[in-house]
């Protein structure tokens, strides 16, 4: 990658299996992921602990699923658990080859016991004169939920991101009645960068036969180059997301 592009990649990864639960994929997922070669990855429902899946599946890694994929790779890591239970929890995480001098993991849940969150990390990049604020997401699926979680994540962005400072918010919007778009665009002044570069938002979901635009990658700030949805090779009966890839110039 040139020192002038940054490359992203956002994925809900259905916490290391297969569409339908049938197969633990991790390690393919992993093998995936290192071939996209994405500067930073928003990894959504990536499992922290399932100490009943450990004991089922031969390989299951040691370490938390977030270690096992960035390891060798992606040297700096966050992980926030969303959804907690009795064998264990799941979450948001980003894995990035630059080091985050800061980050924060809001809980966005109108329920007593949280589930959602959005997770607000800052990175200093080499050649550039402002921090890139990055928010990885995964919203609710009821309509009235992902209104507050909107509303939470306007004023994130106003209360603490500089509008000068270059911006990415990408993961699993569950929005497929667009929600978003007026709002991010008029209030925000952020666009998302597969609709930019291509007319529409990418239909992610189901994988097998992708009808939802569930997952988005917004920005303001810096220029898309490009914006795929690999699903071919390696990328074939993953998870039961597609996901999303963009190369920027910052």
């Amino acid at each position: 990658m040139q020192k002038d592009q940054l490359r992203i990649l956002t994925y809900n990864i259905h916490k290391g299996f297969s569409a339908g639960n049938r197969k633990f994929i991790l390690p393919q997922l992993r093998e995936a992921l290192i071939k996209a070669d994405a500067d930073i990855l928003f990894l959504q429902e990536i499992q922290g602990e399932n100490t009943k899946h450990a004991k089922i599946h031969p390989s299951w890694p040691d370490n938390s699923h977030s270690e096992f994929l960035a390891q060798n790779t992606w040297p700096h890591v966050i992980y926030a658990k969303n959804a907690i239970y009795n064998v264990g929890h799941h979450g948001n995480a980003i894995l990035s080859k630059h080091a985050l001098h800061s980050w924060e993991n809001i809980n966005v849940s109108p329920y007593g016991k949280a589930s959602r969150s959005l997770l607000h990390g800052v990175i200093q990049l080499p050649n550039i004169s402002h921090d890139l604020h990055i928010i990885c997401i995964h919203l609710g699926v009821i309509g009235i939920e992902r209104r507050y979680q909107f509303k939470t994540l306007f004023n994130r962005i106003e209360e603490h991101v500089p509008h000068n400072a270059p911006l990415i918010v990408a993961g699993d919007f569950n929005d497929w009645t667009g929600q978003a778009e007026k709002r991010f665009a008029k209030q925000l002044d952020l666009n998302e960068a597969h609709k930019t570069l291509h007319d529409q938002h990418a239909k992610t979901w189901p994988a097998w036969l992708p009808i939802l635009k569930m997952d988005r990658i917004y920005y303001r700030g810096i220029q898309p180059l490009s914006c795929e949805r690999p699903t071919h090779g390696l990328w074939s009966n993953l998870s039961d997301h597609n996901p999303l890839l963009a190369t920027f110039e910052i």
